[in-house]
């Protein structure tokens, strides 16, 4: 499978950076499949699993709490708000990060950033969901 170049960047470290064959991302409209020759795109994104496929069954899972990505036939850069790979989870940690969209979320009117903090704590319930098995 053809490859392409993929950069991961979050404010405190680049998370990725190589040649891969697919990366899957939670754009905000929708999840979508990156491969190399893709059609230039810009996109949002909301909070989920970013899956790097790196061929042969091989690849990477990190959480995304939104950001966004710049994609074109030769590469895609993803900037994220912020990033975690899975292996650096934790159930506290998740539920850290609950409480705190929470709580933000609780000090708004209804209307739709009341309704985007609700949709990423359901997202960072399923990925502690995950975490648990």
């Amino acid at each position: 499978m053809a490859t392409f170049h993929f950069e991961l960047v979050a404010p405190e470290r680049i998370l990725y950076s190589g040649e891969v064959e697919a990366v899957e991302l939670p754009a905000t409209e929708g999840d979508m499949t990156v491969l190399a020759g893709h059609a230039p795109a810009m996109t949002t994104l909301q909070t989920g699993f970013l899956v790097v496929g790196e061929g042969a069954g091989k690849g990477k899972r990190i959480l995304i709490q939104g950001g966004f990505a710049d994609i074109g036939p030769k590469g895609a850069t993803i900037l994220a708000e912020r990033a975690t790979p899975v292996e650096e989870l934790t159930t506290a940690s998740l539920e850290e990060e609950i409480l705190r969209v929470r709580t933000t979320a609780d000090s708004k009117d209804e209307g739709p950033e009341k309704e985007a903090l609700k949709a990423t704590i359901h997202k960072l319930e399923e990925a502690r969901a995950t975490l648990r098995g």
